[in-house]
């Protein structure tokens, strides 16, 4: 059940319950049944639109170049403003994101060396991670010290 459904349910005028029991029943903030929502005002829905009309025309407008856009057209509005009325619509600028998922030409690939083992047994193949150890208190390095292993029995 949505929450305006559930909103619709409080029984404000002779209730057999209290309000505040109600909504605790209905999950339902008490606030929201109290509290009417602010009207949207005409000169928000004149940005509204002019956004609207924009977007169908450049959907790569994001929320700044769309208040740019908006002061050239007589509508200084703040960017904050712009960016709550284009989240209120669903509108999010079209662009091209880093492809972050291919690996960098320069990037060496080493090699999965465990790829044709059969592991079959306990204790067959070791590995542990690089972990920093931090020199001794009577160390002159004050440089973090790393080790890792790897290591795999072949018994054959």
């Amino acid at each position: 059940m949505s929450r305006a459904e559930r909103r619709a349910l409080v029984e404000r005028e002779n209730p057999a319950l209290p309000v505040s029991r109600q909504c605790r029943l209905l999950a339902v903030s008490r606030s929201l049944i109290y509290r009417k929502p602010a009207e949207v005002s005409e000169q928000d829905r004149a940005i509204v639109a002019l956004i609207d009309r924009q977007y169908l025309a450049r959907p790569y407008y994001g929320s700044r170049r769309m208040a740019a856009w908006l002061a050239t057209q007589g509508h200084l509005v703040n960017r904050k403003r712009v960016r709550r009325l284009m989240r209120l619509m669903g509108l999010v600028a079209i662009y091209q994101r880093p492809n972050t998922s291919k690996a960098a030409a320069v990037h060496k690939v080493y090699p999965y060396l465990l790829g044709g083992l059969t592991i079959e047994r306990v204790n067959q193949v070791w590995c542990s991670d690089i972990t920093p150890a931090c020199a001794g208190a009577g160390s002159t390095s004050r440089w973090p010290k790393a080790s890792s292993i790897w290591w795999s029995l072949w018994i054959g």
